[in-house]
């Protein structure tokens, strides 16, 4: 016990004790590996921040919406950005409204460098709440493909397209009877 609190001093914790259990990194400092390395970082150039430019992309941009979400894109020279519009009403609880937010978000990440330039503001509705993620992220590529700012996928397969029947060799033969 010491003298003066009365109380017991407490050994040294060993570095990987202290280390946060969430880290799965490795390292025993239990530094977090720096998230703008991945190349999927979402910095403040990529996110629709103040009210006026949400504003302008809701009265001027282009407007595409299913039951999940709506997705507003202005297009301009700028590289793409993001903006998140979650409200109470879609799920009462900030964990919920944070999951939406979080998902999105990644999809947004990765489809960055296919997406055209410009200010993309997704508004979550009521259903958001209770579709799961994979749901949610298709929801929003159906959204950027409905309004022309992400290119379809080439289509997957081995085999060529098919020839019209002008450019077909035998297109002009006639068959003998």
């Amino acid at each position: 016990m010491t003298q003066e609190t009365g109380t017991r001093a407490m050994p040294p914790m060993p570095a990987q004790a202290r280390a946060n259990p969430r880290d799965f990194s490795g390292d025993p400092e239990g530094n977090l590996p720096d998230r703008q390395t991945s190349g999927f970082g979402f910095s403040r150039a990529a996110r629709v921040r103040s009210k006026a430019e949400f504003e302008r992309v809701f009265s001027q941009g282009r407007r595409s919406a299913n039951p999940v979400l709506a997705l507003h894109w202005l297009e301009d020279a700028l590289p793409a950005r993001l903006g998140l519009a979650v409200s109470r009403k879609v799920d009462a609880r900030a964990v919920g409204r944070n999951r939406i937010k979080r998902v999105l978000r990644d999809g947004f990440r990765k489809l960055r460098p296919q997406l055209r330039p410009g200010a993309y503001v997704v508004v979550a509705r009521t259903q958001a709440a209770q579709t799961d993620a994979t749901a949610l992220r298709a929801a929003f590529e159906r959204g950027l493909h409905k309004l022309g700012a992400l290119p379809q996928a080439a289509a997957l397969g081995t085999m060529p397209p098919a020839a019209t029947a002008d450019s077909s060799p035998h297109a002009n033969e006639q068959t003998s009877s």
